[in-house]
């Protein structure tokens, strides 16, 4: 702000030395002030070169670091917000305000002040040495000033609204860019490049429309703030030459006002111009806050750190639903005892993977309770919990970078032999032994090097690693192919042992050996007990299931369209 001002104070030097130069140092033929004057005014712009340089790179530099750290603030926000709002908002959408939205914001940030501030200063300077030469024309000039900043104020709600429109839909080009890169291999396996070309086009075509609105006004905007600024130099012309003829100036005097007019229009046309720049920061800022205004998790008052877990877990008459839709759950009760097997069955869309969701508190019931060890999970800090669940899901999510890296996510701070052991558990030990760079090979974007069940069995070791006493298995096996799913059933045989555990499955032959197998449809139990109490029940909708799904006693697994 001090190099700003000095510039500011520096731009006043040039009407100020040609004045007295026009004035009095060429009618006397001072040569010495002429040159004196002249390099004095050289030095000041010397300086003035510097003062620009460290305006704009510690300028920058600053608005950069104040974009890290929103983003950082951000992102830490964006970690903290519970699983709802990931259901309702799309990553690129997320991902334009990440980056899009915090540029414009900075931008803002660190050159809105130092233009208002070396526009307002020269603009108020230059209006006090107008009034020095010709206060007359000086006024005439201020009176036309208004015009301005009404043209501002009446375009300023369009430009707003434009840019607003214009940044949803860049949020939306960049979540279809993100939907569809990430299904690109689903897109030419079914030859759908041209629909998502179509897609793709309907949010580039309304990224078109918003911006031609904006850009509508904004032209109007400046065109007409442009024609004001020159209506100021046919007013003075006019006026300043009738002032001349009548022997109200002189021609020094009036050369003088004619060349300072530039240093009073050029701040309004930098105020002007520093509008558009505020709707876009403004509009920026105000994406920027609505996800800081989000309502995160946190934890309840006196929430304690759950430690030694035995893993009993109750359920007691609980319900739960998403948003205003139908009950997902309704008053569902059951108890898995410590170190229990518990196998959830029956037709998709039945809340049985709400309740996997339930236990570490990714979503919040309704009504009812849910405890572990006789404590609700509630009385316990949402960390503390998680750090004790471990999740085996259908849909694995593997992190770009390697085989090392993604195991460790399970425990940070695990050994290097932790990690080995974890891996041989999880029966993969030998497959990474047999990569080229063995460790640290490479996995891709979301494990894409990897099969499916190498991809099963790296989420299993990371489990293992992470050792805690509650496992869920969430249709671990379901997308694999029989022979696969063998060998990953014995891995998650091994991870079962001694945790209290919930399974999932679709296929009933990886939960036949259940302690108890739970019917669920329709957020309603409808039935329980063990796999040879429920297959002596001909009429029970698991002797159902299982009889369609092995017919004549085979073993086949044909998988049921529920």
């Amino acid at each position: 702000m001090i190099a700003s001002f000095l510039v500011a104070v520096i731009g006043m030097v040039y009407p100020i030395v040609t004045r007295y130069m026009l004035n009095d140092w060429i009618p006397n033929k001072n040569i010495k002030l002429i040159i004196i004057g002249g390099v004095s005014l050289l030095a000041t712009y010397f300086l003035r070169l510097g003062l620009r340089y460290f305006i704009q790179y510690y300028g920058h530099l600053m608005g950069v670091r104040m974009q890290a750290d929103m983003r950082s603030d951000m992102f830490s926000k964006l970690q903290r917000l519970p699983y709802s709002y990931f259901d309702q908002e799309e990553t690129g959408t997320i991902m334009s305000r990440l980056t899009n939205d915090l540029f414009e914001i900075s931008e803002l940030a660190h050159h809105g002040p130092e233009n208002i501030f070396i526009a307002g200063f020269t603009l108020i300077c230059s209006f006090v040495y107008l009034l020095t030469i010709n206060w007359v024309l000086a006024l005439i000039l201020l009176v036309s000033a208004p015009l301005c900043f009404l043209v501002s104020v009446k375009f300023r709600i369009k430009m707003r609204e434009g840019s607003k429109k214009s940044k949803v839909a860049m949020a939306k080009i960049n979540a279809r860019t993100e939907s569809s890169i990430t299904g690109i291999r689903v897109t030419k396996a079914f030859t759908n490049s041209e629909k998502e070309k179509e897609k793709f086009e309907e949010s580039n075509q309304e990224f078109i429309k918003a911006r031609t609105v904006f850009f509508k006004s904004m032209g109007a905007f400046f065109s007409i703030s442009q024609f004001i600024t020159d209506l100021f130099n046919v007013i003075i012309l006019i006026t300043g030459g009738i002032f001349l003829y009548k022997g109200y100036i002189d021609v020094v005097d009036y050369t003088t006002f004619v060349v300072s007019i530039a240093m009073f229009i050029s701040p309004i046309n930098q105020l002007i111009q520093f509008t558009e720049q505020y709707q876009s920061g403004a509009t920026g800022f105000r994406r920027f806050i609505e996800i800081m205004d989000e309502e995160e998790e946190v934890d309840n008052d006196g929430a304690i750190e759950c430690t030694g877990l035995k893993g009993e877990i109750d359920f007691n008459d609980v319900s739960f639903r998403y948003n205003d839709k139908q009950g997902i759950l309704n008053g569902v009760s059951f108890k898995i005892e410590k170190g229990k097997t518990i196998a959830l069955v029956g037709p998709s869309g039945g809340g049985k993977t709400t309740i996997c969701h339930l236990i570490p508190r990714f979503y919040e019931y309704e009504s009812g309770s849910i405890s572990i060890d006789g404590t609700p999970i509630t009385d316990f800090t949402r960390e503390s919990l998680r750090s004790n669940i471990g999740i085996v899901q259908q849909d694995v999510f593997l992190f770009s970078g390697t085989i090392k890296d993604n195991i460790k996510y399970g425990r940070l701070d695990a050994t290097d032999e932790e990690i080995e052991i974890a891996a041989r558990r999880a029966n993969i030990l030998d497959f990474i032994n047999s990569l080229p760079d063995t460790w640290d090979t490479d996995i891709g974007e979301r494990g894409v090097r990897l099969s499916g069940g190498q991809k099963q069995r790296l989420s299993i070791a990371r489990v293992f690693l992470k050792n805690p006493p509650i496992l869920i298995l969430d249709e671990a096996t379901s997308a694999l192919d029989n022979t696969t799913e063998m060998l990953i059933q014995d891995s998650l045989n091994e991870l079962a042992k001694g945790r209290t555990t919930l399974v999932v499955a679709h296929r009933l032959s990886t939960i036949k050996n259940a302690d108890e197998i739970i019917v669920i449809s329709n957020g309603k139990i409808d039935e329980k007990g063990t796999h040879e109490e429920l297959i002596k029940n001909e009429n029970s909708i698991y002797k159902k299931l299982y009889d369609l799904q092995f017919k004549d006693s085979t073993e086949a697994h044909i998988n049921i369209p529920f």
